[in-house]
């Protein structure tokens, strides 16, 4: 197979490049492409964002958040982990079959020495850890099969970054799988960086070396630029596209206990309740159409509100507080 260079680490850029790949490449033979973002979390398309990721968390430690356009659950990824993408000519999408492309990275992997096993539909494990989960989109004859292979994962920053609090979002949207997961490292020979692995899997998925590098025109980078800009780099896309669904939280601070729940909608505020014995002096309703309409984020609190706008309908709740309450992780 031939293969394509991504441009960099940027996960906008790399999630707007598959899908600009899968509707605009048309190879007639299959290609393969490996690459790397930095910090980010991945959605699966059909996913609320807002019920998968510590909100708080990503901000703090700068994750980007992506909605990708194939299903499945959330991924963490980082300068650890390895992205592959096959595009692949398919005649038909009732014709796809999931272990046709993941066979090739565990065939890949028990290449260099790693034993890798399939399991369930999508998955490869070693020594019963998941190391590597895969996903599909097919559209117009061509079938993108993208995965992850995590070489040396912060798996502690994982946990975090998607450590969310259930009870408090309730929707229909498909929630992600938790699994025990294992980095490859661990088990890879000892001469192995992770540059000398993904040379190894470049290696084998040309054929040894005899299938080179497909070169993107100026064109072709320009419309990916373009994708990444206008839909994968937007709130729009990336919150905006969640289902709908309803949102509560508590929390018990100094200046007093205050429940929040919402209603959201396109990651929209369109009905909103606070309820405790918080002790402001004017009603908070007063400035409820301040709110509604607003993103379903802590910062719209802060933008929308003055510390002492939330004085007076709050009490002695600060901004900050009272903003947190948006964020789904409150300690108690």
């Amino acid at each position: 197979m031939q293969f394509i260079k991504y441009f960099g680490n940027d996960a906008y850029e790399n999630i707007a490049m598959d899908s600009w790949l899968l509707y605009n490449l048309k190879p007639t033979e299959p290609v393969f492409a490996l690459w790397q973002n930095k910090r980010a979390i991945i959605v699966g398309q059909n996913q609320n964002t807002f019920g998968e990721i510590n909100q708080e968390y990503v901000d703090t430690h700068d994750v980007q958040v992506v909605r990708r356009v194939s299903g499945g659950g959330a991924v963490y990824h980082d300068l650890g982990n390895i992205c592959f993408t096959f595009f692949v000519p398919v005649e038909h999408s009732s014709s796809v079959n999931f272990k046709r492309f993941v066979q090739p990275m565990q065939d890949a992997l028990q290449s260099i020495g790693i034993e890798a096993q399939i399991t369930g539909r999508n998955d490869l494990e070693v020594d019963g850890k998941k190391v590597s989960g895969n996903a599909q989109r097919y559209a117009g004859g061509y079938l993108m099969h993208h995965g992850t292979l995590l070489w040396d994962t912060d798996v502690d920053a994982m946990v975090h970054a998607l450590n969310v609090a259930d009870e408090k979002f309730m929707t229909k949207a498909a929630k992600s799988v938790r699994a025990r997961v294992g980095n490859i490292k661990d088990y890879a020979p000892q001469t192995k960086t992770l540059d000398k692995f993904i040379e190894a899997l470049t290696y084998y998925l040309s054929d040894k070396g005899r299938d080179g590098e497909l070169i993107l025109t100026d064109v072709q980078k320009a419309g990916i630029e373009s994708w990444r800009k206008d839909k994968f780099a937007t709130w729009e896309w990336n919150y905006g596209q969640s289902p709908k669904f309803d949102f509560q939280n508590h929390a018990k601070y100094q200046g007093g206990s205050i429940d929040v729940l919402a209603n959201v909608e396109h990651g929209l505020i369109q009905k909103l309740n606070f309820t405790g014995d918080f002790l402001g002096v004017r009603d908070w309703r007063e400035i409820e159409n301040r709110l509604i309409g607003q993103p379903f984020s802590p910062q719209t609190i802060e933008k929308q509100l003055t510390p002492e706008d939330v004085q007076q309908y709050f009490g002695d709740i600060t901004q900050a507080e009272l903003a947190a309450l948006f964020t789904g992780d409150i300690a108690e």
